[in-house]
């Protein structure tokens, strides 16, 4: 199946397309290693002169087939899998730096990410310079250094929910010939596809919505295959120049477009080691088959929380991107005209004591370290996902004290404002 299909008939039966008396579902391979009857054949495999599967720490067909899938959704060349979103964005970071280079962030993303970027890879001698997400072309221009390697954005914040533009961050890194990626985890190729709008790498924790179910955590990088690598061989001389770990191979050289992707196969991921489990891929595959009836079922509820709380006397203030009047509003309707996710924000009036008493009050929606599955959910990041910033670090972050962080799921939108309701009562 190829690309001339719609996004939702890929969600269901892209990548995957059994032969006569094949299975009709997706199989498991469930299977470290696989057998040949030649050394030769070994050989070429190891050297990357055949496709083919050795040791899943490299390659499991499973796996490649749900990569295969989220490529096609997200309109890319090549994709592969990862145990998680953290390791979806070290992965995608490291691929490209080393030691004494730099890159430039928007500091509205995941509390995770950020303290992988500020903190973790600077041990590693790898530095970021963060700028706000609404940031001028000119503001980005000022954080880009000599060094710099890549420009690193969110399309929707988590959980600030800044909407990211997307087109201003991508041509400035392409005017300093540097590559844009961008974490789509919030939106999905269901309501965003960056790599229209300019971006080269795209990234998704897909424990999120493309799993849906809270089963299995999981990330994926998607390789647009439009960033000419070659054509700054100094700055990337890791994907162009012959690597000696691997048998003398050039990426660029022997893959092409599907260089930056084959790169982090072969050196990643055969040295870290971050694989999905093909049991995962596989559960993973059954949430993308629904992604496209779940994502417009989200945000018709979270809309409907949004214009629920605006209204209520308790609530000191609310951040949906797709509610009218929000801020995010006008670049939403731009990157997002059918919706943009299930995740709202909103602070209680009085503050950190409120909010703790308003979640402990919540039945229906329950208090989890998750977001974006088809259960809705609730969480506090400042004490939560957040709570290794300090405030001037959550305040950068578009977190605040009040904060809550509610994901909308599935159920009945009457269910779930009731649930809000009797928990402020209590407030």
């Amino acid at each position: 199946m190829d690309n001339k299909f719609s996004v939702e008939t890929n969600c269901v039966q892209g990548a995957y397309q059994p032969k006569n008396g094949e299975s009709r579902v997706m199989p498991i391979v469930q299977s470290t290693t696989w057998k040949y009857s030649s050394t030769e054949q070994m050989g070429r495999l190891f050297d990357l002169e055949e496709s083919g599967y050795f040791y899943t720490r490299l390659a499991n067909p499973t796996s490649d087939l749900v990569a295969a899938k989220i490529c096609m959704l997200e309109g890319g060349v090549a994709a592969m899998l990862t145990s998680s979103g953290q390791a979806a964005n070290f992965f995608a970071i490291f691929n490209v730096c080393e030691a004494g280079d730099h890159i430039v962030c928007s500091s509205a993303i995941y509390g995770g990410t950020y303290n992988l970027f500020a903190h973790t890879i600077k041990k590693m001698g790898i530095d970021a310079t963060f700028v706000s997400p609404d940031a001028t072309e000119e503001e980005i221009q000022a954080a880009i250094k000599p060094n710099t390697k890549l420009v690193f954005g969110e399309t929707i914040a988590n959980p600030a929910l800044n909407v990211l533009d997307i087109e201003t961050f991508a041509k400035t890194a392409h005017k300093n010939g540097l590559p844009f990626m961008i974490d789509n985890t919030f939106a999905t190729p269901i309501n965003c596809r960056p790599i229209e709008w300019g971006a080269d790498i795209v990234i998704h924790s897909t424990t999120k919505y493309m799993d849906g179910h809270a089963t299995s955590v999981g990330g994926c990088i998607v390789d647009a295959g439009t960033f000419d690598w070659a054509k700054y061989p100094e700055k990337f001389a890791g994907l162009v120049e012959p690597d000696e770990t691997y048998h003398g191979v050039s990426y660029t050289g022997r893959f092409g477009k599907s260089a930056f992707i084959m790169k982090a196969v072969a050196q990643l991921m055969r040295d870290l080691g971050s694989i999905p489990g093909p049991m995962n891929a596989f559960l993973l595959n059954l949430g993308l088959e629904t992604l496209h009836l779940r994502m417009p079922r989200h945000c018709e509820n979270a809309l409907a929380v949004a214009e629920y709380l605006q209204n209520h006397p308790k609530i000191a203030w609310v951040s949906y991107p797709g509610l009218p009047g929000d801020k995010e509003y006008d670049k939403a309707q731009k990157y997002m005209p059918n919706g943009t996710c299930g995740v709202l924000s909103f602070g209680v009036k009085g503050g950190r004591e409120a909010c703790v008493k308003f979640m402990d009050s919540l039945k229906l929606a329950a208090i989890c370290t998750h977001v974006a599955d088809c259960r809705t959910c609730v969480l506090h990041p400042a004490s939560h996902t957040h709570r290794q910033m300090n405030d001037e670090e959550l305040a950068a972050a578009g977190v605040s004290p009040d904060l809550i962080r509610f994901s909308v799921g599935i159920e009945n939108k009457k269910d779930i404002i009731a649930d809000i309701e009797q928990a402020l009562a209590n407030v």
